[in-house]
């Protein structure tokens, strides 16, 4: 099992990149989530969403992958924020090991320290969808729809994540 104090996020650079376009979940949650090479793109293709992004990393190994959308200005058509959890990608070989839950929870103690009050994100319904993981640090649906997908909060002024 790991745990969340071997766990870190690392800038993705011309070293690691090969490795880290590498990670890929189960073939059945594609439809949960998009690669980190369709991830690079869309944060190359919309800079209006302030993307950040960063390699999880489990001492020397990338295991996984995560993009937000960081300190988005209000206003911004189409994009929520101003800290949206756009992407979390864990290897299918690191899955059910807590990897997660470590790379989530150090996105958040990011956010809460650069002042966020929210952390939005949301998910694609469906069999083997990620609400129970998203529920179980506290998330809970706003109400609204980011076309198909359902849009989640979590209040960081609570103590909330995990």
């Amino acid at each position: 099992m790991t745990t969340e104090n071997s766990l870190h996020l690392r800038d993705i650079t011309d070293e690691n990149r090969d490795a880290v376009l590498a990670l890929k979940v189960k073939p059945t949650q594609n439809q949960f989530v998009a690669s980190v090479a369709q991830s690079l793109r869309d944060a190359e293709n919309h800079p209006e969403a302030k993307p950040w992004y960063r390699a999880i990393y489990d001492g020397d190994e990338p295991v996984g992958f995560v993009m937000m959308s960081w300190k988005v200005p209000p206003g911004q058509p189409g994009i929520f924020g101003p800290y949206f959890l756009w992407r979390l990608l864990v290897d299918e070989r690191h899955q059910r090991r807590g990897v997660g839950r470590a790379g989530l929870s150090l996105v958040i103690d990011l956010a809460k320290k650069d002042g966020a009050t929210e952390l939005l994100t949301s998910y694609q319904p469906g069999d083997g969808e990620p609400w129970p993981f998203y529920q179980g640090f506290g998330f809970e649906p706003t109400g609204e729809l980011d076309g198909t997908e359902i849009l989640l909060r979590l209040d960081l002024t609570k103590g909330s994540g995990q």
